[in-house]
């Protein structure tokens, strides 16, 4: 038999109510009031009202904001607040070392000397510092040469004195150098890392600034008659830029050539010696070691526009061949564009 419609409307608003028919009124009500009744019990929930928005990020610090202690004041007396806040500010995450070696007091110890050399030695000039992010991973690509890393070592410094906020750039070291005895282990203790492809990804993961050499040993035994000129470049930098979203800035580094200019490479004698390079310069083999220090040449360094080629490729795009040696063709064409606009 049919359901009066009026008992389904009472059987509807006790269901709603959660009540028992036998200990309520609802027995009792009209048609009209048990639609009210019902209309009241299963009206909608009162939208909850919206969460909170998530507090805004603390400010990153500022290297006027941190206490130096005492041995980062003695520093301070030796090469000027500022530096050495700036030094202070970016080994602050460091205790003792870091997965890589970096050690901050190793950094205290060696960076007098190094901005002295910066300062003195090779009067270093720089442009271009608001290219720089001042955020996430980055890679900073840069030609190479003078026998020595001492262009290396000049846009540690420089990138560190005029970086806003100031960072740490971790330079890409050739194998070969990080073979060496006593030079590793002063390599890595001041942030610098040996170039394997499982180094670069995890210093980009890190959100590091990454400084590489693309010419690797053909730039710094390059001889004079092709000073200023990029050589062959490797471009698997552009593979962990893909990979880790991280921009590509173009930098020149103007006067390594000429800190030891290579006038003849001896190529038999360096596979002789297992070495990569045997030069002949103006002042070596001729004055013994003492021949390979830097001439006392200006350094000017420029920062180019960043190239952000994670924004047009997927992170795919780094497993194709030809897209990686286009884009660092791109990255070729704007370091050796900075360094013809100031030779």
């Amino acid at each position: 038999m049919p359901l009066d419609p009026n008992a389904k409307l009472m059987l509807d608003a006790m269901a709603a109510a959660n009540m028992n028919p036998f200990e309520s009124d609802i027995l009792t009500k009209t048609a009209p009031e048990l639609r009210a009744a019902l209309a009241v019990e299963v009206a909608a929930p009162e939208p909850e009202p919206p969460a909170a928005p998530p507090p805004a990020p603390a400010p990153a610090p500022r290297p006027a904001d941190l206490e130096l202690d005492e041995d980062w004041q003695r520093l301070a007396r030796r090469v000027g607040e500022e530096p050495a806040r700036r030094l202070a500010l970016v080994a602050s995450g460091v205790e003792g070392w870091d997965r890589f070696g970096l050690s901050p007091g190793a950094l205290r110890q060696a960076f007098p000397f190094f901005l002295g050399l910066y300062r003195s030695w090779f009067r270093v000039r720089s442009e271009g510092h608001a290219h720089l992010p001042a955020e996430g991973p980055l890679v900073l690509a840069a030609n190479h040469g003078g026998l020595l890393p001492f262009d290396g070592a000049m846009a540690v410094i420089d990138l560190l004195l005029h970086g806003d906020p100031p960072r740490l750039a971790r330079a890409i070291v050739d194998r070969w150098a990080g073979s060496l005895p006593w030079v590793n282990v002063f390599f890595a203790r001041v942030g610098q890392v040996v170039g394997t492809h499982e180094n670069l990804a995890r210093l980009l993961a890190d959100g590091e600034t990454v400084l590489v050499f693309p010419e690797g040993m053909d730039g710094i035994r390059k001889p004079i008659t092709q000073r200023h000129r990029l050589q062959r470049f490797h471009a698997g930098f552009v593979e962990h830029a893909l990979r880790a979203r991280a921009p590509i800035v173009p930098m020149a580094i103007v006067g390594s050539d000429d800190q030891a200019p290579v006038l003849f490479d001896v190529k038999p004698l360096a596979r002789l010696l297992g070495l990569p390079v045997a030069p002949i310069t103006p002042t070596f083999p001729w004055l013994g070691p003492l021949g390979l220090l830097p001439y006392p040449v200006r350094y000017r360094i420029a920062y180019g526009e960043p190239l952000r080629f994670h924004e047009r490729f997927a992170p795919g795009a780094a497993a194709d061949p030809a897209v990686v040696r286009a884009l660092a063709g791109q990255v070729r064409r704007a370091i050796q564009h900075l360094i013809d606009a100031r030779r």
